[in-house]
């Protein structure tokens, strides 16, 4: 009996308003683990859903944003000469999607004020073996995608959109981050939505792409093809000596049943959630509105940031002379939750600077991308909570008060 109240009580927990799954999530899990009375294929009504949500023809879950990278730059079929564009300031796994498929990532500067490609900064980059660009929606901004579209039909280059940190926003008033051939969603526990633990879809409107990318997330099954496979070859047809299984080289990265439950139990709470990131992001954004030294990632009038989390470039090294670390310090000595730093520019990994090395490839240098990256602050907007970010924006004000007294 004592078990019992201890998972009641476990679920109670997992149901409280401000849990990070307080809504269908564990009804949903439970279903699954139910084997004999399972209601709902949920990896199956997840694709369905995102599907119809971004109007998109195809979707196919994956088990990671990474893995759906992957398969989308496989579903190209690039040559070894074949290179990707990659922006120079985001996750490494962007560039290793593209070593892993066989063809050269190639970098791309940043705008310093959006802290994103442009079209500018990704044509400089543009050869006669340029075959792809991804784009990444860093911390939740939308890529200022219309004139690199532009550029890219020029050239024939296909676009994959990066948006494991960004989840509806908006672009000029339509839904961002599926104007390109690929689409790519995480559903990391710290994304936007959660799979409790890692996760990820992929959408695109071409079958050709969507068959491989489904071939390839699915260890390369005879019976794939574009569309959801809900209705598995009857026994009959398998339990035969001369079945042949496998009709295309893929890997195994197929979304776990468990973890489909849990994203659809967040995707149908999907508004609710980026809500409260925006309304955190504004709580920190109010309490540096007057801060010189923290300049906030620009966002045109014309996007809907979605704060992955609230990026700022700190210019405290110059103007109230401490550094980053001395206010990150000072910052959790006074209470606060800290906050996170920028990755260093991808090419300047050692994992990279020794593919370059092996590949004979020259040094990479992206001026604004090293700037940003030595300033960039990202506080979190994952707070379930709204007292919780005020509390911490509070602290923040009173940390910009005493550095600015120091200046008179």
């Amino acid at each position: 009996m004592t078990e019992n109240y201890k998972l009641i009580n476990k679920i109670k927990s997992i149901k409280k308003k401000e849990s990070k799954f307080p809504n269908n999530e564990i009804e949903y899990v439970l279903d699954v683990l139910d084997t004999e009375n399972k209601k709902k294929a949920y990896v199956y009504e997840l694709e369905k859903k995102i599907s119809k949500l971004y109007n998109a023809k195809y979707a196919i879950a994956c088990n990671s944003g990474t893995s759906g990278l992957h398969a989308c730059i496989a579903a190209l079929e690039l040559k070894k000469t074949d290179e990707v564009i990659v922006p120079s300031l985001a996750v490494v796994m962007d560039a290793y999607a593209v070593i892993h498929s066989g063809a050269v990532p190639v970098f791309a500067d940043i705008d310093v004020n959006s802290m994103i490609v442009t079209a500018e900064t990704i044509k400089q980059k543009i050869t006669k073996n340029t075959k792809a660009i991804i784009l990444v929606s860093l911390q939740g901004l939308p890529v200022d995608v219309d004139p690199i579209i532009k550029l890219a039909k020029k050239y024939n280059i296909k676009i994959i959109e990066d948006n494991a940190q960004e989840f509806y926003g908006k672009y000029k008033n339509k839904i961002s981050g599926v104007s390109g051939d690929m689409s790519i969603w995480s559903f990391e526990n710290k994304k936007h939505l959660s799979g409790a633990t890692e996760g990820g879809i992929i959408t695109t409107n071409n079958k050709e792409y969507a068959k491989k990318i489904r071939k390839f997330c699915g260890i390369g099954y005879i019976n794939l093809n574009s569309e959801s496979n809900i209705n598995p070859l009857p026994l009959s047809t398998i339990q035969d000596p001369n079945y042949l299984r496998f009709d295309y080289i893929g890997l195994n990265y197929r979304m776990p049943e468990i973890v489909g439950a849990v994203c659809l139990g967040q995707l149908e709470n999907f508004k609710a959630i980026i809500s409260r990131r925006i309304k955190v992001a504004k709580i920190f954004k109010k309490e540096i509105k007057k801060c010189t030294w923290l300049v906030p990632q620009k966002a045109s009038y014309s996007h809907q940031h979605t704060y992955y989390s609230f990026a700022v470039r700190y210019l405290g090294n110059e103007v109230v002379k401490k550094s980053w670390k001395e206010f990150y310090n000072d910052y959790v000595k006074m209470g606060g939750d800290g906050f996170y730093a920028g990755c260093y520019p991808i090419y300047k990994e050692p994992s990279i600077l020794n593919y370059f090395k092996e590949k004979k490839i020259k040094k990479v240098y992206c001026k604004n991308a090293e700037f940003v990256q030595q300033q960039l602050i990202q506080f979190k907007t994952n707070y379930r909570n709204l007292e919780d970010a005020k509390k911490n924006a509070i602290i923040l004000s009173k940390l910009i008060s005493r550095y600015n007294k120091n200046l008179i």
